[in-house]
C-alpha cells in the first residue's frame, strides 16, 4: 500500500451547539489529489485542520496509513499544511524559510542545504536563496510555502487555499503548475477551495460540502456533469435548475417531465421518481434554434439578455413557462445572431437533462451577475 492514505471514519467536531463537522467519512488514496469543495461555513477547512492535528474530533477516527492518528499532535504527524497567506517569516530569507523545519531533524548542515536546494530547484526558485518575502512576487512566496513543506518529506501535504491572494491570472496559471508538482513528488495532497473552476482543474477527486456533510465525492467529470443533489448541481459550475412534474416513463427512452405547459424526455438523473422533481440541464448543453422549431424537447422563449465573457457569450433566454435559461455560446469570430427580445426555440438534449428528486433539500441561492459571469466565489 502506498503511503500518505488517509481514512476519516465518521468523524464528528462540535463548537459548543455547533456541529462544524458532521458524520463525514471519506478514503483518500495515496498519492491522490483531492480537493474538499464548498462555500465558507461547509466544514472544509476544520475537517482539514482535524487531519493536520490542529483540532481534535468530538467523535471518530483519523487514520494515516491505516493508524489512528486523532489524538496525536500534530508535530508526530507526517503532515505538513500550506496555508493561505503563506506565514514565511519576513526577517529570513528564502533559503531558510525552507530550512527552518529542518533544524528539528537530524540532519547536518551539508544534507540540509542539499535538501533545500533540492526542493527550491523543484518549485523553480533556484538563484533566489538569499532574497527575502518582501522582495519576492506573490507567486514566488506561494512556491517558497510549497518548498517550506515539501522539504519536511511528508506524506500528506495540506493546502488551505493557498492560491485565495493570488489575483486570477496567476492563480490560473499555478493551478496547472501545482498539479504537475503533486504528480512529480507522488505524495497526496488534500486542498480546501471554494473555487469550483480551482477543483475541476487540478483534482483526482473532489468531495462536495454543504452544512458540514460530505453532499457527493467523485471525479471532477462525475461531479460535474452527474450530480446527485440539487444542491451539488446548482453550486458546482453554472446550471440551469427548474421546477417539474415527473409523469412516468418515456415510451422510448428515459423519464417524462413536465416543465409548465411543456412535456420533455430525460435521460439522465432519477429516472424513476414521480411527482414534484427539479431539472438539471448545463448552460454548454443547451441549443438555440429559430423560434417554431419543431420537435421533442423544444420550449420557445425570447433573449433577455446578452454577457460577453470573451471565450463565450452567455445568453439569458425567459422560457414560455417563466423559468430563466442560461445558454453559452463559444466565441468563433463571428457576430451572434442573437439580440435582446429575439424569440428562439431552446432545444434542452435528453442526454443532457438531468431529473434530481426534489427530496434533495434547498440549493444556494445563485444571481443572475453571478451565474451570466460563470458562478460566484463562495
Amino acid at each position: 500500500m502506498a503511503g500518505g492514505e488517509v481514512q476519516l471514519v465518521d468523524l464528528v467536531k462540535r463548537f459548543a451547539e455547533v456541529t462544524a463537522v458532521d458524520h463525514v467519512d471519506l478514503h483518500v488514496p495515496g498519492g491522490e489529489f483531492f480537493s474538499l469543495l464548498g462555500p465558507s461555513g461547509c466544514g472544509k477547512t476544520t475537517t482539514l485542520r482535524l487531519i493536520a492535528g490542529f483540532e481534535r474530533p468530538t467523535e471518530g477516527a483519523i487514520l494515516l496509513d491505516g493508524i489512528d492518528m486523532a489524538r496525536t499532535p500534530p508535530h508526530r504527524r507526517k503532515v505538513n499544511t500550506v496555508f493561505q497567506h503563506y506565514a514565511l517569516f519576513p526577517h529570513l530569507n528564502v533559503f531558510d524559510n525552507v530550512a527552518f523545519g529542518l533544524s528539528y531533524r537530524n540532519v547536518t548542515k551539508q544534507e540540509a542545504r542539499a535538501m533545500v536546494l533540492a526542493v527550491l530547484e523543484r518549485v523553480r526558485m533556484s538563484g533566489l536563496e538569499r532574497r527575502r518575502p518582501s522582495q519576492l512576487s506573490g507567486g514566488q512566496q506561494q512556491r517558497v510555502a510549497l518548498a517550506r513543506a515539501l522539504v519536511l518529506d511528508p506524506q500528506v501535504l495540506l493546502l488551505d487555499e493557498p492560491l485565495g491572494a493570488l489575483d486570477a491570472k496567476l492563480r490560473k496559471a499555478l493551478q496547472v503548475e501545482l498539479k504537475a508538482l503533486q504528480e512529480q513528488v507522488g505524495i497526496t495532497f488534500i486542498y480546501v477551495t471554494h473555487d469550483q473552476e480551482e477543483a475541476l482543474t487540478m483534482s483526482d477527486r473532489i468531495a462536495v460540502m454543504h452544512d458540514g456533510r460530505v453532499q457527493q465525492v467523485g471525479a471532477p467529470s462525475e461531479v460535474y456533469e452527474e450530480p446527485t443533489t440539487a444542491w451539488v448541481a446548482d453550486f458546482l459550475g453554472v446550471s440551469n435548475l427548474m421546477s417539474a412534474q415527473a409523469i412516468g416513463p418515456s415510451q422510448t427512452d428515459g423519464s417524462r417531465v413536465r416543465v409548465g405547459d411543456f412535456e420533455l424526455r430525460a435521460t439522465r438523473g432519477d429516472l424513476d421518481a414521480l411527482g414534484h422533481v427539479k431539472v438539471v440541464i448545463r448552460p454548454e448543453r443547451a441549443v438555440l434554434e429559430p423560434y417554431g422549431t419543431s420537435g421533442e424537447n423544444r420550449v420557445p422563449g425570447m433573449v433577455e439578455r446578452l454577457v460577453y465573457m470573451g471565450s463565450t457569450t452567455h445568453l439569458i433566454v425567459r422560457l414560455a413557462p417563466g423559468d430563466q435559461l442560461q445558454v453559452m455560446l463559444p466565441n468563433r469570430g463571428d457576430e451572434t445572431q442573437y439580440t435582446q427580445g429575439t424569440p428562439v426555440n431552446a432545444y434542452l438534449p435528453p442526454s443532457a437533462l438531468r431529473v434530481l428528486r426534489s427530496a434533495d433539500g434547498p440549493h444556494p441561492s445563485v444571481t443572475e451577475e453571478e451565474t451570466s459571469a460563470g458562478g460566484s466565489d463562495r
